[in-house]
């Protein structure tokens, strides 16, 4: 849980990082990255509540 828990804070950063740079620079290519790090955070998510459920019930 706490590896997982690393991997959504590095991604929360590099997304945050790259949507920050299209919207104050206009870089396009940061907002596709931003929007690719949006998907894996998304999954990331998914991985955490499971896990969560799952720690809940011991």
């Amino acid at each position: 849980m706490e590896e997982l828990l690393s991997k959504i804070e590095a991604v929360v950063a590099n997304f945050t990082e790259n949507a920050t740079a299209q919207v104050q620079n206009g870089n396009k290519a940061a907002g596709t990255r931003a929007r690719k790090a949006s998907l894996e955070l998304e999954k990331l998510m998914k991985e955490f509540r499971k896990a969560s459920l799952e720690a809940a019930k011991k």
